[in-house]
C-alpha cells in the first residue's frame, strides 16, 4: 500500500486476508461470498468473484486495546476483490447499523481508504422514500463518515484493483439488512462500462429520488485532522472518536448532515 495507516496490517489478495505485524492483534477473517449478497444485487444471478470481501473486526496495536475497550470502540478492516458482479462493481450488500445496547442508538462509522478507490454510497432511509442519497468518491487516505440510521454500501471505485479500508465502529456493532433487502438493494445500483467508468441506475423499488455524487471532504467539524491516519489520531487523543460509540455527543452535527 502507498498509504501508511499507522498500523502494521497488510491486505492479501489470494485469498482475501490480512497479515498482522508484530504487536498487532486481530482475528481470523470472515469472508463474504457472492451467494450471501445476491439478494441485494441488481442481477441476483450474476457471475463474479466467489469471495467478494473479507472482514477482520477488532484489530489494533496490543498496547492500545485497553483504551479502545474503555471507550467501547472497535477498529475493523475490510478488503475487497477487484472486478465485477455482473454489471456492478464489486460491492457490499448494504445495511443500517443496528441499535447498540451500549448507547441505545444506531451508530456511525468512520471509513479511511487504505488501498484503491472506494465509493461510499449512503441514503437517509431504507424505506420507500430513501430521502437524501449520496455517492462519495474516496481515494487512499480519504475519510468518509456514515451517520447513524443511514443505509449504506461500499463499492469498489476502480474495478481493476482490490480495495481496502479501515474503520472506527462501536464494539457492540450489529447490521440491519431488512429495509435494503425488502427493496432488493439500495436506491441506486452502480454499473461499470467497458472502460471501468461507474455510473448509477435508480432502483425502481424506491420512490423517485436524486443522487448526489461528490468527492470526500474534510471532517474538521468532527475534530479530525486531514492527512493524519485515523488510527494515529486515536493514539494521540483516544477521546477523539467518542462520537462513534456515543453518537448523541454529535447530535448537532448529525442534524442536516452533509457527507
Amino acid at each position: 500500500m502507498s498509504f501508511n495507516p499507522s498500523l502494521d496490517i497488510t491486505p492479501l489478495s489470494d485469498p482475501l486476508d490480512f497479515r498482522y505485524g508484530p504487536g498487532v492483534f486481530g482475528p481470523q477473517v470472515e469472508r463474504r461470498r457472492l451467494d450471501s449478497i445476491r439478494p441485494s444485487l441488481m442481477d441476483p444471478d450474476c457471475q463474479g468473484p466467489e469471495d467478494v470481501y473479507a472482514i477482520a473486526m477488532d484489530v489494533g496495536k496490543k498496547a492500545d486495546k485497553p483504551a479502545m475497550l474503555e471507550r467501547n470502540l472497535l477498529f475493523g478492516v475490510v478488503t475487497y476483490a477487484k472486478g465485477l458482479l455482473g454489471r456492478e462493481p464489486v460491492r457490499s450488500q448494504g445495511h443500517i447499523h443496528a441499535i447498540s445496547a451500549s448507547c441505545g442508538s444506531s451508530t456511525c462509522e468512520v471509513y479511511e481508504i487504505w488501498n484503491g478507490t472506494a465509493i461510499i454510497y449512503m441514503q437517509q432511509f431504507a424505506e420507500d422514500d430513501p430521502g437524501r442519497c449520496y455517492a462519495i468518491i474516496a481515494h487512499e487516505g480519504d475519510v468518509v463518515i456514515v451517520p447513524p440510521w443511514w443505509a449504506h454500501a461500499t463499492i469498489v471505485g476502480d474495478v481493476s484493483k482490490n480495495m481496502t479500508f479501515g474503520a472506527w465502529c462501536v464494539r457492540d456493532y450489529g447490521f440491519d439488512y431488512r429495509g435494503v433487502r425488502a427493496h432488493k438493494g439500495v436506491a441506486f445500483f452502480p454499473v461499470a462500462d467497458q472502460q471501468g467508468r461507474i455510473d448509477f441506475i435508480r432502483n425502481e423499488n424506491y420512490q423517485d429520488c436524486r443522487l448526489v455524487i461528490r468527492n470526500a471532504r474534510d471532517y474538521a467539524d468532527f475534530g479530525l485532522e486531514k492527512g493524519v491516519p485515523v488510527y494515529r489520531q486515536f493514539q494521540k487523543d483516544p477521546d477523539r472518536f467518542l462520537f462513534v460509540s456515543r453518537p448523541q455527543l454529535a447530535q448537532e452535527l448529525w442534524d442536516n448532515y452533509e457527507p
